[in-house]
């Protein structure tokens, strides 16, 4: 399928399957959302719009998002079940669709996973220090599986997000996501530790973006960079 003309990067790892995912650009602008309130939130919202517009034009219903907390919950959605449009939702950090449509996250630094079964199912999850500590990944794969797919059918990319000389987290972090002890801040590879939880889940099928959202900073938003944007993941599947 065509790709959305939002400027963005493409995972092209799911083209083979049917499928499209990207992760958007500072080029695109910020597509963080909070109360609505402001000017930038309105453009936000308008950003919003002007992608599922393009997705539909490309036989993609319907986007899906939430309003993300860092923990692990993970929303299943059935896609000739939702209407046209975008949908929002509250309190979750990862979605699976089995069906049409596209999925979204919002990232600066933490990581985006998609993930995808060669029948079409997907999931997109975020996961931020906490994420990956509390087994996000586990809970996505684990619905895969609870649906009838197997783990080592799944393809997973790990999207653009901070590498790990750029991301230093204090001593309770590191244990909490490590095992390890330490008396000083240490630097962490999240996406190298999601890699490792992939594999002894099962997962055959992996693969990274080599971007990190600080070091190339001028193509995305950052929060340790100091960025207040966000840009978003998505994968995509479109009707029959």
């Amino acid at each position: 399928m065509t790709s959305p003309a939002t400027p963005h990067v493409a995972l092209e790892g799911f083209a083979p399957l049917g499928l499209s995912a990207f992760v958007t650009t500072r080029a695109a602008g910020t597509f963080g959302l909070g109360a609505g309130a402001t000017e930038e939130e309105s453009e936000a919202a308008a950003r919003w719009g002007t992608l599922q517009s393009e997705l539909a034009a490309v036989g993609v219903p319907h986007l899906t998002s939430a309003r993300q907390v860092h923990e692990t919950t993970v929303l299943a959605h059935t896609g000739a079940a939702l209407a046209p449009g975008i949908h929002r939702h509250d309190g979750a950090d990862g979605h699976l669709l089995d069906g049409p449509g596209a999925l979204a996250v919002t990232i600066a630094d933490c990581v985006p996973v998609l993930l995808a079964h060669p029948d079409g199912m997907v999931a997109a999850v975020h996961a931020g220090w906490r994420g990956v500590a509390g087994g996000i990944l586990e809970v996505a794969v684990h619905a895969f599986v609870r649906a009838g797919r197997a783990a080592a059918d799944l393809r997973l990319h790990l999207g653009p997000a901070i590498c790990g000389r750029c991301y230093e987290v204090g001593p309770d972090v590191f244990e909490r996501l490590t095992g390890w002890q330490t008396t000083r801040p240490r630097h962490v590879d999240l996406r190298a530790l999601l890699a490792e939880q992939a594999k002894t889940l099962g997962v055959r099928h992996w693969s990274a973006s080599p971007e990190c959202t600080r070091c190339d900073n001028q193509l995305f938003y950052s929060h340790r960079a100091g960025d207040a944007g966000r840009q978003i993941a998505v994968i995509a599947r479109p009707s029959a």
